[in-house]
């Protein structure tokens, strides 16, 4: 019952309140709401606040849902070793990817998870999309069991296994100055630019640091970066293959391509301890050779 009614807290933090969390749970909200008031009494404790407001988690409320994705993540391994011991695999297995791959024709997760499929038909896989940090905290915290990133610095708790690349290129919008100018810019030209950037540790972040750039936009994943570039006000770096629509539309134009450019690796990560699970080891091989 315990762990019934953490994922139901689970499932109303994620979706930001209990109304929105009908649909994903499948009850209605009186239901909800009584269940998360057992929880509450059940540990003494008040994890959030609702009413006219809106939905607010309280300290403690917050505290208890990084446990609870532990424990479930837990719960999620226990599963799978037990499939171990009757020699299946299944049980859930939860893999995280990077934005803005399945366009790169270098990719080839799907090809890999078609044999994964085949080789594991009893797993239930799901697929999340995040952000680098945001993949590699829930692959050491157990949330997911494999993770595929642009490699940017390594951490000793986690092994990395090399799958890809992508190209990035300096692009200008239409209606910028360097849209229309047939010129090689250089790096120095570039620090006079307004430059719009991923706001969080990445190869893009290192690229600016190392280049000594500042950025005068941030963004939160690389679609905003490609909105501010639209703008005609910013430059900045994309994904040839995420970029082509947009150049092919007239939109966009990738700039000193010889120069203004740097290449990304993607590989794929999972934690040393625990070792990964059959189902992990078996998605992590059919990603090894589906880039072989």
């Amino acid at each position: 019952m315990d762990l019934r009614l953490l994922r139901v807290f689970k499932a109303v933090v994620e979706c930001g309140g209990m109304a929105a969390a009908e649909l994903e749970l499948n009850v209605g909200m009186p239901t909800i709401s009584r269940q998360i008031k057992d929880l509450e009494e059940r540990l003494g404790l008040v994890l959030c606040r609702r009413g006219r407001a809106g939905f607010a988690l309280t300290a403690e409320g917050a505290e208890l849902y990084a446990a609870a994705l532990q424990l479930l993540s837990a719960t999620t391994d226990f599963r799978a070793r037990l499939e171990e011991i009757h020699h299946q695999i299944g049980g859930d297995l939860h893999l995280a990817l990077f934005e803005k791959t399945v366009s790169n024709s270098a990719c080839h997760i799907d090809r890999a998870l078609a044999q994964f499929n085949q080789a594991a038909p009893g797993v239930k896989l799901h697929i999340h999309v995040g952000t680098i940090t945001d993949i590699e905290q829930g692959v050491l915290s157990g949330q997911f069991q494999v993770g595929v990133i642009p490699e940017h610095r390594r951490s000793e708790s986690l092994a990395y296994r090399p799958l890809f690349g992508e190209v990035m290129h300096l692009y200008a919008g239409n209606g910028h100055a360097w849209f229309a100018a047939d010129h090689r810019w250089s790096w120095a030209d570039l620090r006079n630019q307004q430059l719009a950037g991923l706001g969080y540790h990445s190869p893009n972040l290192v690229l600016t640091h190392r280049r000594q750039l500042e950025r005068a936009a941030t963004a939160s994943d690389q679609e905003g970066v490609a909105t501010l570039i639209l703008t005609g006000c910013f430059v900045g770096f994309l994904p040839d293959h995420y970029a082509q629509p947009f150049v092919e539309a007239g939109r966009l134009r990738a700039v000193s391509v010889d120069e203004l450019s740097y290449d990304c690796s993607f590989a794929c990560i999972y934690r040393h301890d625990p070792a990964p699970t059959r189902a992990a080891a078996t998605l992590v091989q059919a990603l090894e050779a589906a880039h072989a």
